[in-house]
């Protein structure tokens, strides 16, 4: 059986998401891909945070700097999730097959998609932690 909170975090960063990857596409038009990733992320990130914080994890007991701060670091860890895979496709394994269709934009949404199940964990231990009755 899936936990609510799961979907409703799936949800949620399936929003950010979207922010990140529709940001992104629109920030290469004035900067370089890895600069762009990192930029777009930013932007999925405080998606990310507001959602979470407001329809996700809704009984916290630590304080909105701890969340805050909690979230920054984990979320570090899944931009370099992010930035490397989108890289190691982009510009490694794509060419190394011949993948020619989009291969930045594809590889991106692989990137994104990686960091899903760490960061749930992660924000649900550390970020938005709640006393278990």
């Amino acid at each position: 059986m899936i936990h609510v909170q799961l979907v409703k975090f799936i949800l949620a960063g399936g929003t950010a998401a979207a922010a990140n990857f529709g940001s992104r596409i629109l920030l290469s038009l004035w900067l370089p891909y890895e600069a762009a990733i990192v930029v777009a992320y930013l932007i999925g990130m405080l998606t990310a945070f507001v959602l979470n914080r407001a329809f996700v994890f809704t009984q916290v007991e630590n304080t909105l700097g701890s969340q805050v701060s909690w979230f920054i670091a984990i979320n570090l860890a899944a931009v370099l999730q992010t930035l490397l895979i989108s890289l190691l496709l982009a510009r490694v394994l794509f060419p190394a097959i011949g993948m020619e269709f989009h291969p930045e934009t594809l590889a991106h949404a692989v990137g994104v998609a990686v960091p899903v199940i760490t960061s749930y964990l992660g924000h649900r231990r550390f970020t938005f932690r709640t006393r278990i009755p």
